[in-house]
């Protein structure tokens, strides 16, 4: 099985229902402890433009109990808590929730945790909600954004981007006015080659620049480090034609864009 990317998030109303699954990649251990760890959960559960966990105490046997409680934006405090009823680390997990916002209610959550290829499925069921549909729907959406977080958190991060200027300089200063048709079916394609690297998010923009001294070309590459943008450079088709052009590309420290 592959990955998906979303948290899927479903409720059947009628019997008080919430079903919901995410493909997560790390392994079931790993989101095992992710789930009932305290400094893994105060990291993941939570965002600031929504609400922030920032307590979280877990006896995780059967009879143990847990709380967690947190922080709303405007300054609201929340708390739920309740008892593991079933533990079989990494696969299965059965917990009854009382959310102070939905007392006295009493509701249960399974999180059943299913080893993957390229990582695990975790699929969770919450039970209780039959003939309390406004309290189903607000779980439902919670939970869409807290697998979610889950997800995010134990995910493969994104590479730091590094910025380079580069410029790109013709075989003579009045390339632009004067090029030969074979040197403009060049341009041609190096064009093609960089709006491609455009798509890939390599490049943030490029294209000529009208210096009275003599035209250039210039872009702002976004990738991994010097060695790519090297590599990037060197396949350019003007390059690889041996027609004179080069090169010259600068590191920026600092780039600041939308």
């Amino acid at each position: 099985m592959s990955l998906t990317k979303e948290a899927s998030v479903i409720a059947d109303l009628e019997h008080g229902i919430i079903l919901a699954t995410v493909d997560i990649a790390a392994t079931p251990e790993r989101v095992f402890e992710a789930l009932m760890r305290e400094e893994d959960v105060l990291r993941w559960w939570g965002s600031e433009q929504s609400y922030r966990t920032t307590l979280w105490e877990a006896d995780v046997r059967p009879g143990g109990k847990w709380a967690a409680g947190g922080r709303m934006p405007d300054g609201r405090t929340y708390k739920v808590e309740g008892e593991f009823t079933e533990v079989e680390s990494p696969r299965k997990l059965v917990f009854t929730w009382r959310a102070d916002w939905d007392a006295p209610n009493e509701t249960r959550v399974t999180y059943l945790l299913e080893p993957m290829e390229q990582g695990t499925r975790l699929t969770l069921h919450h039970e209780g909600f039959a003939g309390r549909t406004a309290a189903c729907n607000a779980h439902t959406s919670g939970w869409q954004r807290v697998l979610g977080w889950l997800r995010d958190d134990l995910g493969p991060k994104p590479a730091a981007a590094h910025y380079f200027l580069f410029k790109l300089l013709a075989p003579r200063p009045s390339f632009m006015v004067d090029m030969t048709a074979e040197e403009r079916g060049l341009m041609m394609a190096h064009v093609g080659y960089w709006t491609g690297k455009l798509a890939e998010g390599k490049v943030i923009a490029f294209g000529p620049v009208a210096d009275p001294a003599g035209g250039w070309g210039m872009g702002l590459m976004r990738v991994a480090d010097a060695f790519e943008a090297d590599g990037l450079t060197s396949n350019d088709p003007v390059m690889l034609a041996g027609k004179g052009f080069r090169y010259e590309v600068f590191p920026m420290p600092r780039v600041v864009h939308l």
